[in-house]
């Protein structure tokens, strides 16, 4: 699948390459929607970003999109020269659906290991846990962008296996996996799968680290010029991702 490099430098020598997957419900997004997001986070962290641009639904459904993410990590961990870049360790990092992939893929190389380690998770808003109905849909199902009728649309379209670990990863014990920092926003019908994540991160012994933004919606971290609280919201997490990366 395609991807795009993001490097506030030109040049570098051997560092960690952090591996972004964009969210959209698995039907929508691309490495467009999410360039100005990838390339901050180049910037304030001051390491290379690789934008995947895994196959969309409803062209291509369930498991498609996962597997693309999976394959994208292990290809951008064998140095490639393609890649331009001398990849150390992985950071997998995704918001909703790419949240979803990021952690499907930090699974998946926590079983099957890849040429290099991953050395953080940063699930960002992240579906983690879909196929349960938590309080917070009820709470903001309707009025605070991300809609309970949208997530249905996207169920359809990307018509998963709902006992499949690659779209319920918390079916998976978490045991294992890198170092964690998930984000949630207050005002998010799926910021309770991302506390329950973070929650059953830190019972398995993973490193974990969980910040929510209050007063804020689905999404965020890519409206950052109408929501002027998001681009400290980023910067804080991003420090804190560093932090886990020492």
């Amino acid at each position: 699948c395609p991807m795009r490099l993001y490097d506030a430098r030109a040049e570098r020598g051997p560092s960690p390459v952090v591996v972004f997957y964009h969210g959209g419900g698995f039907l929508l997004g691309d490495l467009d929607t999410h360039e100005p997001l990838c390339a901050e986070i180049a910037r304030l962290t001051d390491l290379p970003v690789v934008s995947v641009d895994y196959a969309l639904a409803p062209e291509h459904p369930f498991p498609a999109g996962a597997d693309d993410s999976i394959a994208a990590a292990r290809w951008i961990s064998g140095n490639p020269d393609e890649l331009g870049r001398t990849a150390t360790i992985l950071v997998l990092a995704g918001d909703s659906a790419g949240g979803n992939f990021a952690i499907v893929t930090a699974l998946s190389l926590r079983d099957e290991p890849a040429a290099l380690p991953v050395a953080a998770l940063f699930a960002i808003y992240p579906a983690a846990n879909p196929v349960r109905h938590f309080p917070s849909l009820d709470e903001f199902g309707e009025g605070y962008l991300l809609s309970r009728d949208s997530m249905h649309w996207f169920d359809q379209l990307y018509a998963p296996d709902r006992k499949d670990w690659r779209y319920d990863p918390m079916a998976k014990p978490l045991a294992g996996l890198p170092p964690t920092l998930v984000l949630t926003a207050s005002l998010d019908p799926i910021r309770d799968q991302g506390r329950a994540f973070a929650a059953a991160c830190a019972e398995a012994g993973v490193t974990t680290v969980y910040l929510e933004c209050e007063g804020t919606i689905h999404g965020f971290l890519c409206l950052r010029k109408v929501l002027p609280s998001a681009q400290a919201d980023l910067e804080r997490a991003l420090g804190h991702l560093q932090l886990l990366l020492a």
